[in-house]
């Protein structure tokens, strides 16, 4: 498994290589030194690097890379330290072993999967990449790039990357057109496999320990964001309707998390008085599922562009989980997710008035009703994102290409 985030850092990667290792499966994480999301290596890790070595009986073999920090600059310097330490200092330290599959945890940056790529060819191993963003056209929807040059380039390196890739795993149906774009040489469908996101365990189980964040105010609708406060999930136009139903519908909006517009959000809600607002910072992933539980709805936004539209963002799965409806202001893929499930209700990305339309609306629904959505929801996620038939399948996946390459 070559990620460049992994334990103690938070991320699916960590569940896929924990099931694995359950199942007999010898496991090895190529990964870098912990330091997601607070842009410094975790001090934890640097008292005792050695209780790092190991996770759930899969070995940890760690490169050392930049830290994120705060600045661009920094970031930037981060996915190319892992990119060529992956590569020489990885093959280095694996020199002499043996894999039969090679897999790659690509979030951003797709440069993660070079590693990976070096690794496959010298251990004559097939490779897996799990195409989670969409490069470059994630940079310039995120506002990180804008010069066409520069992202051609970035789009001639997504290239030669899924050029020699033996399996593209896709999040997303409409990942499909955008990557056999960029695969130049003729790819045969088998190839490209739709494998989606799950939501960690803590999300399905039931819920009997107590909010520690939110009580239970039956007097109130509650709306509950969770996730990432940056740019891309577009605040402005929730609290446009979080002031369209102030003082003409009991709602309060709990929103938990950080990002580049916390401070922004904050000073917005005190400036314009939006006391039906609650701010309530970052918190351990073990807190949401008692959150959500008290919640009556649970928001996903995102703002509209061509990439977005096709991804399906990952708090998407953990609502469905969680078995509560959800009120969705998004456009593409996620939106037809929501409405094919019956969980709840979706609008069009960056309206607010129509989000405080279907709150309302959701609002309005008896306490039946909205708990019908939200088991509606629940079987869905179970036919369609429930992580032990993904993971069988990605098995069966790996030992069918094992066995190819091998000649058998």
């Amino acid at each position: 498994m070559v990620t460049q985030y992994f334990w103690p850092e938070n991320m699916r990667i960590n569940d896929m290589v924990r099931d694995f290792a359950e199942k007999g499966h010898e496991v090895t994480v190529l990964t870098g030194l912990p330091n997601y999301p607070e842009g410094q290596v975790f001090q934890r890790y640097k008292d005792d690097p050695q209780a790092f070595s190991s996770y759930e009986g899969a070995e940890i073999v760690r490169v050392p890379l930049v830290p994120r920090g705060k600045r661009s600059i920094q970031l930037v310097l981060n996915y190319l330290s892992f990119l060529v330490s992956g590569t020489v200092l990885g093959a280095f330290k694996l020199r002499g072993r043996r894999f039969d599959a090679v897999f790659v945890y690509a979030v951003s940056p797709i440069l993660s999967a070079i590693p990976a790529l070096v690794l496959g060819r010298l251990k004559r191993a097939p490779v897996f990449i799990w195409v989670l963003d969409l490069w470059p056209e994630t940079l310039r929807a995120v506002n990180v790039i804008h010069d066409p040059r520069l992202l051609g380039l970035v789009g001639k390196v997504v290239s030669w990357i899924y050029n020699r890739t033996d399996y593209l795993l896709l999040q997303s149906h409409g990942f499909f057109d955008n990557v056999r774009r960029y695969c130049t040489r003729p790819i045969d469908a088998e190839r490209l496999v739709y494998f989606p996101s799950w939501a960690e365990d803590d999300f399905s189980a039931p819920s009997v320990a107590p909010s520690k964040l939110v009580m239970r105010d039956s007097s109130m609708f509650t709306v509950v964001f969770a996730g990432n406060v940056g740019e891309a999930q577009d605040f402005p136009a929730i609290l446009d309707a979080a002031e369209t139903l102030r003082g003409k519908v009991s709602v309060r909006w709990v929103i938990v998390g950080d990002g580049r517009m916390s401070a922004w959000l904050e000073e917005q809600v005190r400036s314009r008085s939006l006391d039906n607002v609650l701010l309530l910072g970052r918190h351990p992933l073990d807190a949401m599922p008692p959150l959500f539980a008290q919640a009556d709805a649970l928001l996903v936004s995102l703002r509209t562009n061509d990439v977005f539209e096709k991804t399906i963002p990952g708090k998407v799965q953990a609502y469905l989980a969680s078995g509560r409806p959800v009120l969705a202001m998004i456009n593409g893929e996620a939106a037809r997710v929501i409405e094919a499930s019956g969980a709840g209700f979706a609008c069009a990305s960056g309206d607010g008035s129509a989000l405080a339309s279907i709150t309302e609306q959701l609002a309005g629904l008896s306490g039946q009703q909205r708990k019908a959505m939200g088991d509606s929801g629940r079987r869905y996620y179970e036919k369609e994102f429930a992580r032990p038939a993904l993971l069988s399948r990605l098995e069966q996946l790996f030992s069918s290409a094992t066995l190819r390459r091998s000649g058998r």
